[in-house]
């Protein structure tokens, strides 16, 4: 097995940042939506600026899915030499693809114009971007190829616009059919949680002598799909059994049910039950496998969808005995806002650059993922 390093890392963030104050300027305004919602919203997840592929003027999108990926390959710089015609494999998730057929990273290496290239598509939510570097980590390691890039972007705008969302709620306070009758909250909610971008990550199993590089010491990612239901979807209707009927079986789904099958919705009550202790879990699992010690973790690198979750989270690992002082914690959720599957990509591109990281220095992330309760870690090792 190669030594697989990461090269490079690239980030893309659509248009000018948006504040809290203009998010219905550039979404559109939502009926019937109280600003005592809103403004609670925004106070736990300490948002502040975040991205939208939208103009600003006529409220379209400025970039398909597949767009904001494709930049963010853009902007890689592993070598002064380096073009895009030298990627031999290319690995893309997302949770918003453009289409449901051909797959998202058949998409993407369109936007390049890669002549050749191996192409992987990765679907799910928060780790499908992770999907994807491990399988990018997984063949280059393997020496079925020289370098892989993987990349992680989202279009949360086309879902949470005005003129997507008000169909979504009317259909949801209309709906009477199910034992559990759907929260249009549910759904709303996220308006002012989700935002786009797309980051990107280049590895390779060698590495320039002065150049820093993080080496990819391991991945762990662990679903408990098994015993908890689910949680975050999009594309069907959960029912009071906690069941979920997909799109595809229109027997069963109810005729107004129609217009929000696409929204994403979040369970938040399983949500705020399951998440920590589901990490927690998870955690104990890697450091007994990894022989883990929070002593030797230099940067601790967290995905979390809300600052809401950070004491949370912190709680739970001082609990399991791994306590990370948050000194030692790195994030941008304030300034980039959540972009879902992206933001590890994100975050790593900031820290990569950004002249904090020294030689001998561990880094350990931590990626969750809500849809039905996986988490994934991976441990680095700073190089140079």
């Amino acid at each position: 097995m190669e030594t697989v390093y990461i090269n490079d890392a690239a980030a893309f963030l659509p248009n000018e940042p948006v504040s809290n104050e203009d998010i219905d300027r550039v979404l559109g305004e939502l009926p019937n939506i109280g600003s005592r919602t809103r403004r609670i919203v925004l106070k736990q997840n300490q948002i502040r600026n975040r991205y939208y592929a939208v103009d600003r003027k006529t409220g379209a999108l400025t970039h398909s899915c597949a767009e904001l990926a494709a930049e963010a390959v853009r902007r890689l710089q592993p070598s002064e030499d380096f073009r895009l015609q030298d990627i031999e494999c290319l690995c893309c998730g997302t949770s918003t693809p453009d289409l449901l057929l051909p797959g998202h990273g058949l998409m993407v290496l369109g936007e390049l114009g890669i002549d050749e290239c191996d192409a992987i598509s990765t679907s799910g939510i928060c780790l499908s971007a992770m999907a994807a570097l491990k399988y990018a980590y997984m063949n280059v390691a393997a020496g079925f190829s020289n370098n892989a890039v993987a990349v992680g972007a989202e279009l949360a705008s086309s879902l949470t616009r005005a003129r997507f969302m008000v169909p979504v709620m009317e259909a949801a306070k209309a709906d009477t059919l199910e034992k559990r009758p759907i929260s249009s909250f549910d759904a709303d909610f996220l308006r002012w949680m989700l935002s786009d971008g797309a980051g990107t990550v280049y590895l390779s199993a060698g590495r320039r002598p002065d150049r820093t590089a993080l080496q990819i010491d391991w991945i762990e990612s662990i679903s408990l799909a098994g015993r908890l239901e689910t949680c975050m979807y999009a594309g069907g209707v959960k029912g009071g059994d906690g069941r979920i009927t997909g799109w595809r079986d229109t027997e069963r789904i109810p005729t107004q049910a129609g217009p929000y099958l696409t929204a994403i919705r979040q369970d938040i009550r399983l949500l705020d039950r399951e998440i920590v202790p589901s990490m927690g879990r998870v955690l104990s699992r890697v450091i007994e496998k990894r022989g883990l010690d929070p002593e030797k973790v230099d940067w601790f690198l967290p995905h979390y969808s809300s600052a809401y979750f950070r004491p949370k989270f912190y709680d739970e690992m001082a609990r399991i005995g791994f306590e990370i002082p948050y000194e030692r914690w790195f994030t941008n959720l304030s300034e980039k806002g959540n972009t879902g599957t992206a933001a590890i990509f994100i975050i790593l591109e900031e820290i990569f650059h950004s002249g904090r990281l020294k030689p001998g220095q561990r880094l350990l992330c931590f990626i969750p993922e809500s849809g039905r309760f996986t988490h994934c870690f991976m441990h680095l090792t700073v190089v140079g």
